[in-house]
């Protein structure tokens, strides 16, 4: 029996591939437990999966001031502490961490178990914490074509990002009929990421009027604790009415992106991940103060394989509209995005990563059945 921790928590984008890796090796037979943070965006998303086993532990993103660099030492040391005791408890056999600051803790406490480790790194960046934790890893799962020197090859695989099970692109008919939202609308879907973004949200609102002009409504995800929900409705081209629908959180959102025509998003992995999914032209938007601009890495590579436009941030106000209005209606330009994306999609990746880590973990029950003290039978 395998017993497999993985640390996912922080972010949406890191906490819903460890749940699609959890619903796969769950499947497979194998417990599994996900160490989430203790941010709302997490504990939300855990409600919608009642089967699946979540621990909230405490952690802070580390943050270059005093008070930062304190909150982040002690989030460290006491999920360090819960971590290593919950690995005696359980007697786990891995632990897999899905980068952010809910990682470091859980990491280590493995490697002082003596615990296999495996390290995802969704982005095309590689920051300081995974690279610390890869060299104590036992795998290192990083995106298509990338390496890490001091990293043997032997130690990384190039396998992309897990998307939930369920999360699947449907029918622009049925998305639209399940969000309410009718066939004949042009659907512009504006997405800030799980937290939102402040400057994408003041967008839409300064540009709902040019963009009712041209028949085009919108439904933008504005993020929890940012902006209240509602709909604006205007009078478009016509006199038609466009409407307008301002959303803090969604559980749909396979759902949104299959009902859309153009997406403007953030280019964090998980987003773009779920884009090429469901198939969507997009317009990406690097959040500018990303940790090692990696969200302009991200898109920056979507965009040389001819599956997206990027925008940058400082160029929004006087290029973003006509932006949309080019690829809006553009049908022809579209249809080569949306073929560009099908390439780029890399299928079960979560059942890929589960092959691998039961491999592993039974070359290393051949070579070394006794670890920490403990005799682990893995067949």
């Amino acid at each position: 029996m395998r017993n497999i921790v993985i640390a996912c928590g922080g972010t949406g984008g890191h906490l819903t591939p460890g749940i699609a890796l959890a619903q796969n090796l769950e499947e497979r037979g194998y417990p599994s437990w996900l160490f989430i943070s203790q941010k709302a965006v997490d504990t939300r998303l855990s409600r919608k999966y009642p089967k699946l086993s979540f621990e909230a532990m405490p952690g802070a993103p580390l943050i270059k001031s005093p008070l930062g660099m304190a909150r982040f030492g002690h989030g460290f040391l006491f999920s360090f502490l819960r971590s290593y005791r919950f690995y005696g408890k359980i007697g786990a056999d891995a632990m897999v961490g899905f980068g952010g600051f809910s990682s470091f803790g859980p990491a280590m406490a493995a490697r002082a178990r003596g615990i296999p480790v495996f390290i995802h790194e969704a982005n095309r960046a590689v920051g300081k914490a995974v690279r610390f934790l890869a060299k104590r890893s036992t795998r290192l799962y990083l995106p298509e074509g990338m390496h890490l020197e001091g990293i043997s090859p032997d130690v990384i695989r190039n396998v992309g990002y897990p998307l939930r099970k369920e999360f699947r692109r449907i029918p622009k008919e049925r998305a639209r009929k399940q969000l309410g939202i009718s066939l004949s609308d042009r659907l512009l879907v504006v997405l800030g990421g799980s937290q939102g973004a402040a400057s994408l949200n003041r967008w839409v609102k300064d540009q709902l009027e040019p963009l009712a002009a041209e028949g085009i409504s919108t439904y933008c995800l504005t993020g929890m604790n940012k902006e209240s929900s509602g709909v604006v409705q205007l009078e478009g081209m016509g006199g038609q009415t466009v409407t307008n629908r301002f959303v803090s959180f969604t559980d749909e959102m396979n759902a949104v992106l299959s009902a859309a025509d153009l997406v403007i998003s953030r280019a964090g992995a998980g987003a773009i991940a779920e884009i090429i999914r469901c198939r969507i032209p997009s317009i990406l938007i690097p959040y500018p103060f990303a940790a090692d601009n990696h969200q302009f890495l991200n898109a920056e590579f979507l965009e040389r394989k001819g599956a997206t436009i990027v925008c940058p941030e400082e160029n929004m106000a006087e290029n973003l509209l006509n932006e949309v209005r080019e690829v809006m209606f553009n049908e022809e330009f579209r249809t080569t995005i949306r073929r560009n994306l099908f390439a780029l999609d890399n299928g079960d990746v979560a059942n890929r990563i589960s092959d691998d880590i039961s491999q592993c973990l039974k070359k290393q029950a051949l070579h070394d059945p006794v670890q920490g003290g403990i005799l682990r039978m893995i067949g």
